[in-house]
């Protein structure tokens, strides 16, 4: 799919089609995406974890999502997003931060990696919902996820069941100011 359709026409999908579940191969191929995303001195500090046999997603969203989450998704299959905690945004040698954002160049790292993945998804017929209201303590119990990282986001995989509109955007002369002489 040719990249600016691609981008127009990605949307946040909030019912899926429980009738066709993302497959392995997809879910890969998605990751392996994500992965040729930018991060921090090459940190590399994303990690995912996939949730895709129907009664395993039941069980998950039930036990990590509120109400109107499981709601939005249901259908869908789960990639729970972390990145590694104290390494992108810290030097090596001394493990201090190397500047005033620390941890927050691994959320800057993951939302990079994460934006590669949904249009890949897309590309590959699939839509997505990423939902940072979840249970992040009950998620690193329930799928055994490090203490070293840090869980972001819950993203629900599917095929969509519904046509949403485009949401109004902002344009480039409401965001972007261009600094002369």
């Amino acid at each position: 799919m040719e990249f600016e359709k691609l981008i127009e026409e990605r949307r946040s999908i909030r019912k899926y089609n429980s009738s066709r579940r993302a497959t392995k191969e997809q879910i890969t191929a998605m990751v392996q995406a994500a992965i040729q995303a930018p991060s921090w001195k090459n940190s590399q500090t994303a990690r995912y974890y996939a949730i895709l046999e129907e009664a395993k997603c039941e069980e998950f969203s039930e036990s990590c999502l509120p109400q109107f989450n499981r709601d939005s998704s249901k259908g869908a299959s789960y990639l729970v997003t972390t990145f590694v905690k104290n390494r992108a945004g810290y030097n090596r040698e001394t493990g201090a931060p190397d500047n005033e954002c620390g941890n927050g160049w691994g959320y800057y790292d993951l939302g990079l990696q994460n934006e590669n993945l949904i249009l890949k998804a897309k590309e590959l017929g699939l839509d997505t919902l990423i939902m940072g209201i979840r249970d992040a303590e009950k998620i690193h119990e329930m799928l055994q996820i490090p203490e070293t990282e840090q869980v972001v986001a819950v993203i629900a995989v599917g095929y969509r069941d519904i046509d949403p509109e485009k949401p109004k955007r902002k344009t480039p002369e409401d965001i972007l100011t261009f600094l002369e002489g």
